[in-house]
């Protein structure tokens, strides 16, 4: 008798389903797993085996072959226990077969019959909503699967309890929805902690409010961290559907915290240390790297040119595309990656190029190699620089400031609302992410703003790419305003963003 369950299994993001077939048939008892299955597939049989000896049960004296079909997909994952120990109650005939054939199954096997949490239960969830399927999940999943909408979930503590389910001796509840998972500790980072900055707090206003990439520059202690970490308390809320897909992502990466849905817009602070499969994803089992994890969300990179040279180099695509595409010999997986970029730097290795007090005996020239280390495509795509001047003494005795976190966030999400109405016929959402002949009919300047764009172009040599960045600010500058046409000063105000710090640094250095 040959058994059927289905189940899915993931490249990217996507959803593949995987029909798990079940033979038992007369020869040499043996129990083995085909269909390109990798080693915690193959180890399942032991698993699988442990957790039927405790129902009391045993495998019969027979040749059990276990088909993952389609057999030329490569399958990698623990979520094939549950499924394949179904197939094997089905062909054993202690369960039926067309109760569990409306049901996508996921689920790791303890060896005692319990079911362990796996990665990819919401993003199966939702494949199953689309195709009339049903889902069947281990219990601390339960919630996060019934998320998808309306279909039956059924998330047991245990394999005994899912038999004793369709045996009707006692029926499991539909799983209660889990709660959106708040992260509350951002509320306490406010823009009123910072003393001075006036000009920075500026900037991450501007980034914010039209998801423009950032750099920061300044000697250490000046506030660059402080600054990064207080800019998701000013981003306004993932929508229903922004959250479902940054909550799919991390549930494939098993990052999904536990208790509920992201409604906060991720935050992801790797190490300078990070490799480039960290930072841009891949692996030997390819899995989402930083920069996907921080989708619709903030990736910050402190420290930026201490980072491993060819990852930097990696993140040029996915900031210009929004997706990470990681190419292998066996895969081809691409991720969503529509990140905002916030980095911070000193302007030299020691920190102090401006101040020949405090400065090494190689400056000006150690401020070049160190600058040298990131490249000037990579600062091309960066839509504000700002160089962040040390704080006084006199700044850190004055008060708190007036305005916090909460008066700029209800100005951001005001400018995001327009951009929101603007590009809502167009599949995006900021004004970082217009291009194209869209931009030009919407960030058209009056004559002044032209001639001054005109002229800052030819005296800067802006690139293409730099010309656009120009105008894609100076749209976020009007939208602050609530004003439908773009100015000379919103353009004046976006090219004091352009990269000119280490021009400015070696100039007061040597004043």
């Amino acid at each position: 008798m040959t058994a059927r369950i289905t189940t899915v299994t993931f490249q990217g993001i996507d959803v593949i389903e995987v029909e798990v077939q079940v033979s038992i048939t007369n020869g040499l008892p043996a129990l083995n797993i085909v269909g390109l299955a990798d080693k915690a597939v193959s180890e399942a049989r032991e698993r699988v085996r442990s957790a039927l000896s405790a129902l009391g049960l045993s495998l019969p004296p027979k040749r059990i072959t276990v088909n993952l079909s389609p057999a030329d997909l490569a399958k990698e994952g623990s979520h094939f226990d549950l499924p394949i120990a179904l197939g094997l109650l089905t062909a054993m005939d202690v369960l039926s077969e067309e109760e569990l054939m409306p049901f996508i199954v996921l689920g790791e096997l303890a060896l005692d019959g319990r079911l362990s949490p796996v990665a990819g239960v919401l993003p199966a969830a939702i494949h199953a909503q689309v195709n009339n399927r049903n889902i069947l999940c281990p219990k601390a999943q339960g919630g996060e699967a019934v998320w998808a909408g309306d279909l039956d979930v059924i998330a047991p503590h245990s394999l005994l309890e899912l038999v004793n389910h369709f045996k009707g001796r006692c029926l499991l509840e539909r799983p209660t929805p889990i709660k959106a998972n708040r992260n509350t500790a951002r509320d306490a980072l406010d823009l009123r902690d910072i003393r001075g900055q006036e000009s920075a707090k500026r900037a991450l206003e501007i980034a914010a409010a039209g998801n423009h990439n950032l750099l920061l520059c300044g000697p250490p202690g000046a506030g660059k961290s402080m600054l990064a970490r207080r800019l998701p308390g000013i981003l306004p809320p993932l929508d229903a559907y922004e959250a479902l897909e940054v909550s799919m992502i991390h549930s494939i990466a098993g990052t999904l915290p536990e208790g509920g849905l992201m409604v906060d817009r991720p935050f992801r602070d790797p190490h300078h240390s990070a490799s480039m499969p960290a930072l841009i994803g891949g692996g030997h089992r390819v899995r989402p790297g930083e920069v996907s994890l921080a989708h619709l969300g903030v990736l910050f990179l402190d420290e930026l040119p201490e980072y491993n040279r060819p990852a930097l180099e990696a993140l040029r695509q996915p900031l210009e595309t929004g997706r990470a595409e990681i190419a292998r010999a066996n895969a081809h997986v691409s991720y969503p990656a529509r990140v905002q970029l916030i980095a911070a730097m000193n302007p030299c290795r020691c920190g102090h190029l401006s101040d020949p007090a405090l400065a090494c005996s190689r400056a000006p020239k150690c401020a070049e190699s160190y600058r040298d280390k990131i490249s000037g495509p990579l600062l091309d795509r960066i839509d504000l620089h700002l160089d962040v001047p040390p704080v006084s003494p006199a700044d850190l005795h004055l008060p708190r400031a007036q305005e916090g976190s909460v008066e700029v966030r209800q100005r951001v999400h005001a400018a995001r609302q327009i951009q929101r109405t603007r590009y809502e016929a167009h599949g995006i959402r900021t004004n970082a992410e217009a291009d194209g002949e869209l931009l030009l009919n919407i960030a058209t300047p009056d004559t002044a703003g032209k001639n001054l764009l005109l002229e800052a172009t030819n005296k800067l040599k802006l690139s293409a790419r730099g010309y656009h960045r120009i105008l894609r600010v100076a749209r976020t500058l009007a939208d602050l305003e609530q004003t439908e046409q773009v100015h000379s000063r919103h353009i004046a105000e976006s090219l004091s963003y352009r990269p000119n710090i280490i021009r400015k640094e070696k100039t007061a250095f040597a004043v």
